[in-house]
């Protein structure tokens, strides 16, 4: 697979800035909830001074809530510890320039602790990296893709921030799945969109109405989980810079008012033979599945409800698994079934898996771990999938469900002997508090609903 258009070489990067063509390199690391945070970089300076060192980090980057708290119950990331620095080392391989920016570079960086050299445990993109290692020793490679789904809103962050987010009105004014008129209304975005972002070496393939007001859709081309992940994470970050340009807000939110449709981050996993490159999914006649693919679909079947936390990790998430809402409910499989949890598409080396529970909310790094360490599950212990379901898998009855809210999700990760031993106990200690720390900030909130319910007539 060719390098995709917009990332070069180290020594593009210091011709660059030695000829003025970037004045400013961002080194970005992904925090919890899915955000890039870091620094700004003069461009001579980082030549001078990052390349080998990498630039530091407060650690409570990785320790923080929504709104940049600091909770307790972060072991050995608190008050106590002194709250130090972390390193964020560079990828070279993600070096990138980004057009919507002036003369501006950006590369993704690893955490690592700077005392040992050892990645951070509990950091999104080291998560993922241990899954894929663990792939590795079967001789397998994952092959990864999103489509990530979000609304198009026809006001600014701040304008919507003036209103504390009450007011928020949808580019657009009817029901646009596949419409090309209303399309066309935000073309202008959208194509920034498709154009900047393969400009910036993240392939956009297509982008397409979805089943709201104002939602859209784009896919992004596939490739190995932690590049596609790497995308997703840049696709979402780039899409609020730009459509702040144009004076207008994207949202990622999974379900932003009761009345909308959710927005999906669909995942599209398959495993490629690390040896020949071949789909190690696809049987002999191309169609059929092999006993990998049949046991990595049993894994994320058996697996989802523990990993459930990883894939929606917070309360707005579970909004989003509604009867016929476009969002599965049931742990089912079929082919080509947009009423299931899983859909099976395509054939030959493009056979794959669609895991459609994670929203667009979902932090790239962490839904794909989860996702991987569940089918390494269903790998190692040989876990054969239930027969495909037929019909509207809504009406499903005697089936396993996706938890009903954080609460249920949190239960099923605490116990889970699966998230412990895919992830250590650390790491599985340090995503449960960040859980019941979004879950308790909730809990004590009084909201619009129960006031306009309440206030008077309670």
């Amino acid at each position: 697979m060719t390098a995709p258009r917009g990332q070069f070489t180290l020594d593009d990067l210091q011709a660059s800035v030695a000829s003025g063509k970037i004045d400013t390199v961002i080194a970005a690391v992904c925090d919890m909830q899915g955000r890039l945070v870091g620094k700004r970089v003069r461009g001579e300076f980082f030549i001078e001074h990052c390349l080998d060192h990498g630039i530091h980090f407060c650690t409570y980057l990785l320790a923080t809530d929504m709104e940049m708290n600091t909770p307790e119950g972060f072991a050995g990331v608190d008050w106590g510890s002194g709250y130090g620095d972390y390193l964020a080392v560079p990828d070279w391989t993600t070096l990138r320039t980004i057009p919507w920016l002036e003369k501006t570079a950006l590369v993704l960086c690893d955490a690592v602790v700077e005392e040992t050299g050892e990645a951070v445990p509990f950091a999104p993109r080291t998560i993922l990296r241990r899954q894929v290692e663990r792939l590795a020793r079967f001789g397998l490679v994952p092959q990864m893709a999103t489509e990530l789904e979000f609304y198009v809103l026809n006001q600014t962050y701040e304008a919507l921030h003036e209103t504390h987010f009450t007011e928020i009105r949808p580019f657009g004014q009817y029901n646009e799945d596949y419409q090309l008129l209303q399309g066309t209304k935000a073309e202008p975005l959208y194509r920034r969109f498709r154009n900047e972002m393969t400009a910036a070496g993240i392939p956009v393939e297509f982008s397409k109405g979805e089943a709201s007001a104002g939602q859209h859709e784009v896919n992004i081309t596939y490739a190995d989980a932690i590049e596609s992940a790497d995308r997703a994470v840049l696709f979402k970050h780039g899409a609020k810079e730009l459509a702040h340009l144009e004076h207008l807000a994207v949202t990622f939110m999974a379900k932003p008012d009761q009345h909308w449709t959710g927005s999906s981050g669909h995942i599209h996993v398959s495993l490629a033979d690390a040896a020949t490159g071949k789909n190690a999914f696809a049987g002999g006649d191309g169609s059929e599945m092999t006993d990998t693919m049949r046991w990595f679909l049993g894994g994320m079947i058996a697996g989802s409800r523990d990993m459930s936390l990883m894939i929606a990790s917070t309360i707005n998430a579970y909004k989003r698994f509604a009867k016929g809402s476009w969002a599965p409910v049931h742990l089912v499989w079929a082919r080509d079934n947009r009423t299931c949890a899983f859909r099976i598409v395509g054939k030959g080396s493009a056979l794959r898996i669609e895991n459609r529970l994670p929203g667009s909310d979902a932090n790239p790094y962490l839904s794909f771990a989860a996702v991987l360490a569940a089918g390494i599950h269903g790998i190692e212990n040989r876990i054969e999938p239930p027969a495909a379901f037929r019909g509207n898998a809504y009406e499903a009855t005697g089936t396993p469900r996706i938890p009903a809210s954080l609460y249920e999700a949190l239960s099923c990760w605490e116990h889970s002997d699966l998230a412990k031993a895919a992830f250590g106990n650390d790491v599985h200690a340090h995503y449960l508090n960040t859980g019941r720390v979004e879950q308790d900030a909730f809990d004590a909130a009084v909201t619009t609903w129960e006031r306009q319910r309440y206030l008077e007539r309670g």
